[in-house]
């Protein structure tokens, strides 16, 4: 990985890709791709590409947007 020395001090690059952000949330790489397809995860795709690209601080900041409460149940 290439080190950067981003905010957080991770060894993430800004921009990192499915199996990095699979890595990061702790899921399987086909979850991440339909978190993604269903408008849940921000990524990117540059035009004629199937590949997913991902911010950093983006992924972060979705992390950061679902914090679990103590004592919340799941419906």
């Amino acid at each position: 990985m290439v080190e950067n020395s981003n905010s957080e001090g991770t060894a993430y690059p800004p921009v990192i890709d499915t199996a990095q952000v699979a890595e990061l949330l702790r899921m399987n790489v086909q979850m991440v791709r339909k978190y993604v397809r269903e408008g849940r995860l921000p990524a990117y795709q540059l035009p004629g590409s199937r590949v997913y690209r991902f911010i950093y601080s983006e992924v972060i900041d979705y992390i950061k947007s679902h914090p679990v409460h103590p004592g919340a149940t799941r419906e």
